[in-house]
């Protein structure tokens, strides 16, 4: 890659850390039956609701210390991904 294409792709770099954490959310929210995938280069997750309506982004934020949801409003701690896959399978349902 030349030194323009570096530079103009430094700022859209993605942290395979975060994204680890969201390939096990994934995997959380596929053992309770909820349909989820990752995309964007595993940057995000997209978490399908069960009747019609827009699907849950999710997104790795706070320097990894959070999943977040619904424009950040809602979040859970990333150390807990069963306890966050819990939380969305139920938040998808109300809504």
């Amino acid at each position: 890659m030349n030194s323009i294409m570096a530079a103009a792709t430094a700022g859209f770099t993605h942290n395979d850390e975060e994204g680890d954490m969201l390939i096990r959310l994934r995997d959380q929210l596929t053992n309770l039956g909820v349909n989820a995938e990752l995309r964007d280069n595993n940057s995000a997750l997209m978490v399908h609701r069960p009747q019609l309506g827009l699907p849950v982004w999710v997104f790795v934020g706070y320097g990894g210390a959070y999943y977040s949801w619904q424009s950040a409003e809602k979040r859970h701690p990333t150390s807990d991904p069963a306890g966050a896959a819990n939380v969305l399978a139920d938040y998808i349902a109300r809504r």
